[in-house]
């Protein structure tokens, strides 16, 4: 079977407010909201907001999207944790899921719901309703791409907490995987779902069961490849001639990263950038040999989507 392609639609806003609140989303560029069914009589005849009702019953909350910077009492530095949501919708792709989140998070949810292609509803409140609507801005105007995900891995997911979270380290190692019911040939590589697929020493430890799935891969095979910055998440999505990037600074709520390097397999000799909060802004010490394409995104607020092409496609620009 071949994997699905990414699911278009944007995040939905969730708004528990009333109709009085109508003016105060027009001005931060909403349009549309999700309501519980029991205000949607009220939301009638309010010009310029289509309404549709929606229920959080049986969605699944998400932690919110940020970094926390821990001290690493082996060594004494700051490491930092990424709370992140990909492995969840890898896990169960068909899923409701919802955030509440307030002020700039709203925005990195919704970056992050797009790029990993989930269903979910934003819960916020006034402080985030303007991050949240220039965020779904951006993703609309980003031109949509019926285009299946890319891995490198599949994961044999028996469900239990220990493989969520080495599929949680995975996503924060940006090793590109898909959750498989059976080894797939077309994958470089199969694991998990068995204490025989890992060192009897690592068995048990997500952290070493992930560090031993990447050496297995080895870095060289791996499609995807971040440098100069830990709280940054890519993914990738492609077909024959265009590949599209997906970066996600974890921190963006917070603040931006600088002179973020990456590095895909294959030779791509033009792109087209769209990078949020800065429309003006240009790939720098861009490569593209025969075996692998190289670029360095010189600021990251939130979140960028780089289209990737080869000769002669024809979305192909620069």
């Amino acid at each position: 079977m071949m994997p699905l392609l990414m699911a278009l639609a944007l995040p939905g806003l969730f708004w528990n407010q009333g109709p009085g609140s109508a003016q105060a989303l027009r001005d931060a560029g909403i349009d549309h909201v999700f309501v519980p069914a029991a205000q949607v009589e009220a939301w009638k005849g309010v010009d310029g907001i289509r309404v549709e009702a929606a229920s959080l019953d049986g969605a699944v909350k998400l932690v919110a999207p940020s970094v926390d910077y821990r001290i690493n009492e082996a060594s004494a530095t700051r490491d930092p944790w990424l709370e992140s949501n990909g492995w969840r919708f890898l896990r169960n792709p068909q899923g409701r899921f919802y955030y509440d989140v307030s002020g700039a998070t709203a925005a990195l949810a919704a970056a992050e719901a797009f790029t990993f292609g989930a269903n979910v509803l934003v819960r916020t409140d006034s402080s985030g309703v303007g991050p949240l609507a220039k965020m779904l801005a951006f993703l609309r105007g980003v031109n949509a791409q019926d285009l299946p995900p890319i891995a490198d891995i599949g994961f044999l997911d028996d469900g239990s907490d220990e493989a969520g979270e080495v599929m949680n380290l995975m996503i924060r190692g940006n090793l590109l995987f898909r959750v498989v019911k059976a080894p797939d040939p077309r994958l470089k590589l199969t694991t998990g779902g068995a204490p025989g697929d890992y060192p009897p020493e690592d068995a048990g430890d997500p952290s070493l069961m992930a560090h031993d799935i990447r050496a297995k891969l080895t870095d060289e095979r791996r499609s995807l490849r971040i440098y100069g910055s830990p709280v940054v998440v890519g993914r990738l999505a492609g077909n024959a001639g265009h590949l599209r990037v997906y970066l996600l600074n974890y921190d963006g709520a917070n603040r931006k990263v600088n002179g973020v390097r990456i590095r895909v397999l294959g030779r791509y000799p033009s792109y087209k950038a769209a990078i949020a909060g800065s429309p003006e802004l240009r790939l720098l010490d861009y490569s593209a040999a025969r075996d692998a394409t190289e670029f360095t995104l010189p600021e990251l607020s939130t979140y960028a989507v780089i289209d990737l092409f080869q000769p002669g496609h024809l979305s192909e620009v620069r």
